[in-house]
Formats: structure tokens, C-alpha cells, sequence
């Protein structure tokens, strides 16, 4: 771990080279059987480039996280994923002591000749005895080049962690009391993620770059299930594209995002359904529908289950 004075620290950080232009970033997603359209790349490539954070919100399951893991490989540098929850403090995010290595030091240092009380301290308070958590591991593993630092889901944390991020996302280092302050040499690329469950505090926005993430369009949810699914037919995934489009204007708790298309898309196929019929639908609505209510509404709503399957049949992707 480097440690360094906040003063005459002027060397700047990387830019990740990769992404020399918004095509670029495109090409390197797709690569990675991400399908990335134009706004979601230029924001990515401005978020690389002015060195900011990326706070990418919507609702889940159209592809945020996946967004970091595909990032992490593109650049070939390590993801670092913060997964937060209500509670979530400083020391579970940044770092901690390791209590029982360092009690086990002190007892093993007790009766020794050449022991004091000032050895003791420096030792138990040195790197040997520290537990790094994303935050600060992201900072030091950012040595040799930036890694992708993953802030999954910041809006089930508390706003008293929100406020915690500000200097980190700001500054890019932290200071620990006994040791000194931990500055990153090259700044992580930083990706938030909220499934809008609570508004998050326009002090964090202010510091990120901001992009809302929905549901694909029609064409675009068919290449992705044909690129993520490979031996679907074309005719299967425009149906289930057009399902997927019916179900997420219903009245649903959890409306059904890309990652259950996926998984519905394998399940048929594992299947061996060649079309959606409403058996098909029946057998493997637990792949796109997680709550009981839910499923109850689309099996008792009068004629639905019918109508949609019929829906997805037409040729119009209307």
C-alpha cells in the first residue's frame, strides 16, 4: 500500500486508453456481447475521459451491473463490487482491523525482552494487520493502472453512507489515522447503480455523470437475446420480445427486466420450444415473474394469458 501527504501530490491519473472515442467504447462492449447504444457509450466514454463517476439509474434487471462486469473485462483490469444495504457503515466499505491477529501480536509480544509498548503499537498498526475493504482496496489496487469500482444498488444504503462517499468520489483517497492517507495514483472508473427505491441526495449526483438506463427497444432486446442465447430462432425471440414488452405495461410489483428475458429465453430453449403458447408461458412464467400476486394477475386478468400469447405471435412489434 502507498501512503502519501495530500501535498505536492500532482501526478495525474491514467486515461483508460482503450477508449479513445465513443465507437470505440461501442465496439469494445459488443465484443463482450454487451449491446450498448449510442447514449449509454458517449456517457461511458465521458465518464472515462473527464475521470468522473458514472450513476447509472433504472429499474433492475436492464443491465447496470452487468455494465461494470463487461467494463472490467473491456479494460482487462479488476472489478471491485461494493454490494450495499441498509446499515452499510464506513468500516465494512473501507477498512478494519483485524482485532484477533492483533491481540494474538500482543499477547505473543508480553514477557518479550526487547518488547515496548511503542514497538507493539507500530506493529499491530501496520499492513500486516489491516483488512481492506472495496473502497480502500480499490484505491490501492489502482497502482499499475485504474480498476472498475462496482457501487451496487447505493439506494439501500443509509444517506449517512451517502454522505460518507462524498470526499471518497471527490478526492479519491482516504486517511487512517495511524497509518496516513491512502491517495489513489490512478483514479478507479467508478460505476453507481440505484434501482430507484429512495431519491439519492443531489450532493452524490453532482460529483457523477448521469445516464437512466430503461428497458431496450423492440430491435434491441431481440439482438440481445440472440447474441446472449445463441441457437435461439429469430421467430422465438421476436415473441418473446413482444411478451416482454406486454408484461412490462401491466400493473406488476416486480416488472420483468433483461435478466429474466434471458432466463426465459434459455429455459425455452432448454425446453426445446420452437414458439410461445400459453403451456409454454404457463411452464416457465416463474423465469420472468417473481411474486405470487404477480402471477396471479396475469393467470385471472379475463383473457390475458390468451391475448398476450396471441400478441406475441403477430408480426407487428408494435
Amino acid at each position: 500500500m502507498t501512503t502519501n501527504s495530500t501535498k505536492g501530490n500532482k501526478k495525474k491519473s491514467k486515461k483508460n486508453s482503450n477508449f479513445s472515442t465513443v465507437q470505440s467504447v461501442e465496439d469494445s462492449l459488443r465484443d463482450l456481447d454487451y449491446i450498448a447504444d449510442k447514449t449509454l457509450s458517449t456517457t461511458l466514454f465521458l465518464s472515462s475521459q473527464l475521470q468522473k463517476p458514472l450513476f447509472l439509474e433504472g429499474e433492475a434487471g436492464v443491465g447496470k451491473t452487468e455494465l461494470a462486469k463487461v467494463l472490467a473485462s473491456s479494460l482487462d483490469t479488476e472489478l471491485i463490487r461494493l454490494q450495499c444495504y441498509e446499515g452499510l457503515d464506513s468500516n465494512s466499505a473501507l477498512y478494519e482491523w483485524n482485532y484477533a491477529k492483533q491481540l494474538l501480536h500482543i499477547k505473543m509480544e508480553e514477557g518479550q525482552e526487547n518488547s515496548s509498548s511503542k514497538k507493539v503499537e507500530r506493529d499491530i498498526f501496520s499492513q500486516d494487520y489491516l483488512i481492506e475493504r472495496p473502497l480502500l482496496r480499490a484505491l490501492v489496487q489502482s497502482k499499475e493502472k485504474p480498476v472498475v469500482l462496482l457501487i451496487d444498488e447505493i439506494d439501500r444504503s443509509d444517506e449517512e453512507f451517502e454522505a460518507f462517499l462524498l470526499e471518497i468520489l471527490s478526492d479519491f483517497q482516504i486517511t487512517i489515522p495511524e497509518m496516513g492517507t491512502v491517495k489513489a495514483e490512478n483514479k478507479p472508473l467508478v460505476i453507481l447503480t440505484s434501482n430507484r427505491t429512495r431519491e439519492i441526495h443531489d450532493a452524490l449526483k453532482r460529483r457523477c455523470l448521469y445516464l437512466w438506463v430503461d428497458y431496450p427497444s423492440f430491435d434491441k432486446e431481440v439482438e440481445i437475446i440472440s447474441t446472449k442465447v445463441p441457437g435461439i430462432s429469430s421467430s422465438l425471440a421476436e415473441q418473446i420480445t413482444r411478451f416482454m414488452g406486454q408484461a412490462r405495461q401491466m400493473d406488476f410489483y416486480k416488472r420483468p427486466g433483461v435478466a429474466e428475458t434471458l432466463d426465459w429465453a434459455q429455459a425455452l430453449l432448454a425446453l426445446e420450444k420452437k414458439q410461445l403458447d400459453e403451456t409454454a408461458v404457463s411452464e416457465t412464467i416463474g423465469c420472468i415473474l417473481k411474486y405470487q400476486d404477480d402471477i396471479k394477475r396475469i393467470n385471472e386478468e379475463e383473457g390475458g394469458l390468451e391475448r398476450m400469447v396471441a400478441s406475441s405471435q403477430s408480426s407487428s412489434d408494435s
